[in-house]
């Protein structure tokens, strides 16, 4: 009796991660006001702006745009894996990936969306590379090696141990 009354209460507790893939959302919302405010500031700008300076504002917005997509790839699915089953009415509303990714892929896809946007940073730096340090972009160099090892090897993990079971 203990036992089973443990055991409900431990899988409601899942609803505890809710209010966590809310608050998530709220982290979308201010990414979309930081975006249109990057947007509506190059914009005014935009008689003025070199270049090079353009492409760094283009590949802000884009860098934001990933991590967007990011949260909201670990907002719908999270919720999905760990709380519960999203319905929305008729399946043309729900996203083709949704009920797709259980929580090894969502892994790797994390990895490959930090990467992605290690990859923007980095070229950022490389854009701007008169002004900076040779010290700071060999460690630039070094963290974004370091995420891109951490991808492969955990995508590596992840097909030894469980490719066979998504087949």
């Amino acid at each position: 009796m203990i036992e089973k009354t443990l055991e409900k209460l431990l899988f409601a507790c899942r609803w505890l991660l809710a209010p966590l893939y809310l608050g998530l959302a709220l982290a979308l919302i201010a990414l979309g006001i930081k975006f249109f405010q990057e947007a509506v500031h190059v914009l005014m700008a935009i008689g003025t702006l070199a270049e090079a300076d353009l492409v760094l504002v283009v590949l802000t917005l884009i860098d934001l745009v990933l991590v967007g997509s990011l949260i909201v790839m670990v907002m719908f699915s999270g919720y999905e894996n760990f709380v519960s089953r999203i319905d929305v009415g008729g399946d043309a509303e729900k996203l083709g990936w949704l009920g797709k990714l259980d929580a090894g892929t969502l892994k790797l896809k994390v990895a490959a969306s930090i990467v992605a946007i290690s990859s923007i940073h980095l070229l950022k730096v490389f854009m701007d590379v008169k002004t900076i340090a040779n010290d700071k972009i060999l460690w630039y160099v070094v963290l974004h090696m370091t995420f891109v090892v951490s991808a492969l090897l955990l995508g590596v993990l992840d097909r030894m141990s469980f490719a066979d079971k998504r087949k």
